[in-house]
């Protein structure tokens, strides 16, 4: 089966919205200042979620808004001041995932789709017709299922129904994110969006687990020079897997990260956006250095995920708790003469005469050059662009347009 696959990229702010857009995504979700699973992100004011939804409309996009934590009985009279709120914003789409939240969205807002959150833990054809009866346009699907599950799942289901699956990004170690661990520990309540992540956390344990009537299940506690991450995933990645992933009936491609930076963004939106044209113009081939750009992003080690096993296997599991760190964002692109081949840019990390770069454009992967010919507003000559939003200008070797990035290698 071959739908026309969404691809649908994180927008943490507006910054990393106009990101996502620029390089690719068809739709961005996003989330309000409250009700949303990542509080600890920039997320959007009912001011800014206007200008945020006016402004992605503008350029063709849908804006999917989250409202996805579990509201006690004291928060509802809360969610109704924001919903009434959201009828002159105008959202696509909200995706929740508290059964309640969704009745109340379907009296107050009937003219909003309703997308199921992964919160839900969607697994089966039942589920995800069971939502369907209940109002929902999409279920975004549990990303503890394989491959095969969701193509069974596709095939069972009316084709009105749409199905969204995480393909790149981090992943939460507990059941589809219901996790109480955080709230256990320091009290803050990873299904109301405050979630510390202490399952990344590095514990002193020593000796191993050994359950009484399995001797021969052993769970060492103590490896890795000392440090011991049984509960830390790796982060997923299905770049080397797009023909697949667009033959099995998933309607829209979703991109983890709200809390990573603009540049993580550009990047992973625009490499699986070339992947994923790649395919549709029918001579698909996989690219090596489409992987090199996700390489270059703040991450974990890569894996697959559920998608080709049915179990948390050790290859999923992360052996430390380090992020492979990201290639520095030096500077963004504002304008470009192509008379004199010089381009306008503002800085966002310390930028230096001769040293040796990449520029990141919409629809290819980055091309490395040498920063020469720094100037500052006034003309003058300098040795380098120190200062954080600093503008100046370079020399470029090639073409550039607005919104490229100029990164590190």
């Amino acid at each position: 089966m071959n739908r026309k696959a969404e691809l649908l990229s994180p927008a943490g702010n507006f910054e990393k919205m106009k990101a996502a857009i620029l390089y690719g995504a068809d739709a961005v979700y996003l989330a309000g200042r409250s009700f949303g699973m990542r509080a600890a992100a920039d997320n959007f004011s009912l001011e800014e979620l206007a200008e945020a939804v006016a402004y992605a409309h503008g350029q063709g996009v849908r804006v999917y808004l989250t409202v996805n934590t579990m509201p006690r009985e004291y928060e509802y009279e809360g969610l109704k001041e924001y919903f009434r709120a959201l009828k002159d914003i105008g959202p696509d789409a909200l995706i929740i995932g508290d059964i309640g939240v969704l009745s109340l969205a379907r009296k107050m807002l009937p003219d909003t789709e309703l997308h199921i959150s992964t919160q839900a833990s969607a697994v089966s054809s039942y589920d995800c017709l069971a939502w369907q009866a209940l109002g929902a346009k999409r279920v975004v699907l549990s990303r503890e299922l394989s491959l095969d599950e969701i193509r069974a799942i596709r095939a069972a289901i009316p084709e009105d129904l749409e199905l969204e699956a995480f393909i790149h990004g981090s992943m939460c170690v507990s059941y589809s994110g219901r996790c109480l661990l955080s709230n256990h520990i320091i009290g803050r309540d990873a299904n109301r969006g405050m979630c510390a992540q202490p399952c990344r956390w590095n514990y002193s344990l020593y000796g191993e687990i050994r359950e009484e009537k399995r001797p021969d299940l052993v769970i060492p506690l103590e490896e890795h020079g000392g440090e011991t991450f049984v509960m830390a995933s790796r982060d997923t990645c299905m770049i080397e897997h797009i023909p697949a992933l667009m033959e099995a009936g998933i309607d829209s491609f979703k991109i983890e990260g709200r809390m990573k930076s603009a540049y993580y963004t550009a990047v992973v939106t625009n490499t699986y956006k070339m992947a994923m044209d790649s395919y549709r113009s029918g001579n698909y081939q996989y690219d090596p250095a489409w992987m090199e750009e996700l390489s270059s992003v703040s991450h974990r080690a890569y894996a697959t995920g559920y998608y080709f096993s049915n179990s948390f296997t050790d290859a999923n599991t992360a052996a430390d708790n380090g992020y492979l760190k990201e290639k520095a964002y030096l500077a963004v692109v504002e304008n470009y003469d192509a008379v004199s081949g010089r381009a306008i840019l503002t800085q966002r990390n310390k930028l230096v005469e001769g040293q040796h770069a990449a520029l990141l454009t919409p629809g290819s992967v980055a091309r490395p050059f040498t920063v020469a010919g720094l100037k500052n507003e006034a003309g003058e000559d300098i040795p380098s662009a120190p200062h954080p939003y600093m503008t100046f200008s370079a020399k470029m070797p090639f073409a550039v347009k607005k919104g490229d990035i100029v990164r590190g290698l």
